[in-house]
């Protein structure tokens, strides 16, 4: 099933998707829900970020690719990480696709995509094994983990680094049902492809980091895990469009543009 956030006539809601209309349901899907009678064709509806959540966690470093290229522009040998180590986001910072990716006029430049499968809870978890990690899942959506480098190496934290206005694109919708281990990851850049990756790829898998998160901090239905990336290392300028395909997703597409 498909599910997504959406706009019509001013009012937004949720809806169902199939067969390139949207079906307006009432109330939410992770909790209750009513079916309407009001569907409207898929291109004349404006779609949201799927879901608003309360807390968003990206992983740590979770490609070694990813690792092994942060290292290079260092100038320093890579460090993989020996356990998982999850981090925040701005849940302010979450726009739709089809949306504007501002970068602040005092940036110093190397603002890069990070194309990310996004992981939706369903249900309450708290200390769950690995066995039951994927029963806690609702869904499967798309993330951008926009970064912004000198930032990221000369702060304290990844305060500005990651969580400017505008930098967490997520969408288009979420999608059930789907397994986790094999995703095929796709970053464009003005239509070229910058990184092509496997979820099968990464060193600790959906199921691992539910059950590591699910320890220390009980996670909840419509909270978000970003799953981390191989990493494109190249800079997005004002005027590009960077889109992240996910096989059996869809397609998150998103505008740079400058700070007026």
């Amino acid at each position: 099933m498909i599910w997504c956030r959406f706009e019509v006539q001013g009012k937004s809601s949720y809806g169902m998707v199939e067969g390139g209309r949207v079906t307006q349901v009432w109330g939410n899907p992770l909790r209750e829900y009513a079916v309407t009678t009001h569907s409207y064709p898929l291109d004349e509806v404006k779609l949201l970020a799927p879901i608003r959540p309360a807390m968003l966690y990206a992983a740590g470093p979770n490609y070694r690719g990813h690792v092994e290229g942060m290292a290079a522009r260092r100038g320093s040998p890579p460090s993989y990480p020996d356990r998982p180590s999850p981090n925040y986001r701005s849940v302010h910072a979450i726009i739709g696709t089809e949306e504007n990716i501002v970068v602040p006029k005092d940036s110093a430049g190397a603002v890069q995509p990070e194309g990310q499968l996004a992981v939706v809870i369903g249900k309450k978890a708290s200390k769950v094994s690995v066995d039951e990690a994927l029963d806690c899942v609702f869904g499967y959506t798309i993330g951008n983990d926009i970064s912004e480098r000198p930032w990221q190496q000369a702060d304290r934290t990844m305060f500005r680094g990651k969580n400017c206005d505008t930098w967490k694109p997520m969408g288009p919708w979420i999608v059930t049902g789907l397994d986790p281990k094999g995703f095929h990851i796709v970053v464009r850049h003005n239509g070229d492809v910058w990184e092509d990756f496997s979820s099968a790829d990464q060193i600790w898998d959906t199921a691992t980091w539910i059950h590591e998160l699910s320890k220390y901090a009980t996670l909840y239905p419509g909270d978000v895990l970003w799953m981390g990336t191989q990493g494109a290392d190249g800079d997005m300028v004002p005027g590009d469009t960077i889109e992240v395909e996910i096989s059996g997703i869809g397609t998150l597409r998103n505008y740079v543009v400058a700070e007026e």
